[in-house]
């Protein structure tokens, strides 16, 4: 790389010279100015406002204009004249920890070289110095015709130097904070960490500029005649009321979703589905209960056995029951009693009845006198 500048680093009394170079370039796309009509460029040319004629950078100098307009000239050699000990030399001051450093005051970023031989071992020992120490120096240095300040620090087995703004040239922050008086909840912070723990860190190496890759591909594809011009979808922006909760909670599953943890979210929301449904609690349906099942409806026991009657007993008396209900049915005309009203109440309540008698026959004690009663409406049926 080519150096930019030489001189010496002064530590104390040590001297090590230094070759400074640029650390970092620009890979910005720089346009022409054309006469849009036909094509042509548009030049800037110096010309002297006294002769008007056009002057060559050979014979451009510098000079200070004062308030009334007039210029004093000030060569290379008057500056040069000047007792500034940071000429051609970076004078290192103090060493302070890398977080009392201002980001604000960041500026060009320089790399130093070790110039001949001789500056390695004083080279190596300034960078271990400052390895060991976990600082960073603060220098003064000059550079086109100005003084500034500077930052030295390690940068893999290199000195590197970062040049500083002085602290009267940073603007303090007036009138840039919101002017109300904004409260925020703490659960809009936990969303908000929630989303920061999400996005999580990226690469540096991996980021890149994809409007100047844009801008490359429009130029080849224009010098190339394949250009297709389109109509870029422009969001309207300003006059929309946020709800800022449903925003962050929106943010936190798309980050989620695109770092591929949808699917992870979908099963914890499944198995929390799995747990509820678990704790729910569940009611059984009730059922009418049949005859000589309402012990084991009430209380979930197995219903006693009967004592001394046979099945053949209980099932005789449930068909008795039944064609009981079906002849009450048909006494009726149309349906219904002699008093008008339907006959559902009196259905009903007989087979209440038979059901009793039915609970009453698996006792075994009482089935003949119960078979007797039942028949005795069916005689009375029949008349």
């Amino acid at each position: 790389m080519r150096s930019i500048w030489n001189g010496a680093i002064s530590f104390g009394l040590v001297s090590i010279p230094i070759k400074l170079v640029n650390a970092t370039e620009s890979h910005s796309i720089s346009f022409r100015q054309i006469h849009v009509n036909d094509g042509g460029r548009v030049r800037y040319r110096k010309v002297c406002e006294l002769d008007g004629e056009e002057v060559p950078s050979a014979e451009i100098g510098k000079g200070y204009e004062e308030a009334d307009g007039s210029i004093v000239p000030i060569t290379d050699e008057d500056l040069a004249q000047l007792p500034l000990a940071t000429a051609k030399t970076i004078e290192i001051m103090s060493f302070v920890p890398a977080e009392e450093i201002d980001p604000l005051q960041m500026d060009a970023a320089y790399y130093l070289a070790a110039n001949g031989a001789t500056a390695a071992k004083p080279y190596t020992l300034l960078r271990e110095a400052l390895k060991r120490s976990r600082k960073v120096a603060i220098a003064k240095y000059a550079l086109r015709g100005r003084e500034r300040l500077g930052m030295l620090r390690v940068v893999d087995d290199v000195i590197a130097m970062h040049g500083l703004l002085w602290p009267d040239e940073i603007r303090a922050p007036e009138g840039v904070a919101p002017d109300a008086d904004v409260t925020v909840r703490d659960a809009e912070l936990d969303l908000a960490d929630a989303l920061m723990a999400t996005l999580g860190e990226v690469e540096m190496a991996s980021l890149h500029d994809d409007y100047r890759e844009a801008v490359e591909a429009l130029i080849v594809a224009k010098s190339g005649g394949a250009f297709e011009p389109t109509e870029a979808v422009v969001e309207p922006a300003g006059g929309q009321v946020i709800d800022l909760m449903a925003a962050l909670e929106r943010s936190v599953r798309a980050a989620k979703a695109s770092r591929g943890e949808a699917d992870g979210e979908r099963e914890g929301e499944a198995e929390g589905e799995g747990e509820g449904a678990a704790e729910a609690e569940v009611t059984p349906i009730r059922r009418k209960a049949r005859a000589g099942a309402g012990t084991r409806a009430g209380t979930g026991a197995a219903a006693p056995k009967a004592v001394g009657g046979k099945k053949s007993t209980a099932a005789s008396a449930k068909k008795t029951a039944a064609s009981a209900a079906t002849k009450k049915k048909t006494t009726t005309a149309g349906g219904k009693s002699a008093t008008g009203k339907p006959t559902s109440r009196t259905t009903k309540t007989t087979a209440k009845s038979t059901a009793k008698t039915a609970a009453a026959k698996k006792t075994g004690s009482g089935a003949a006198a119960s078979a007797k009663k039942t028949a005795a409406p069916r005689k009375r049926t029949s008349a």
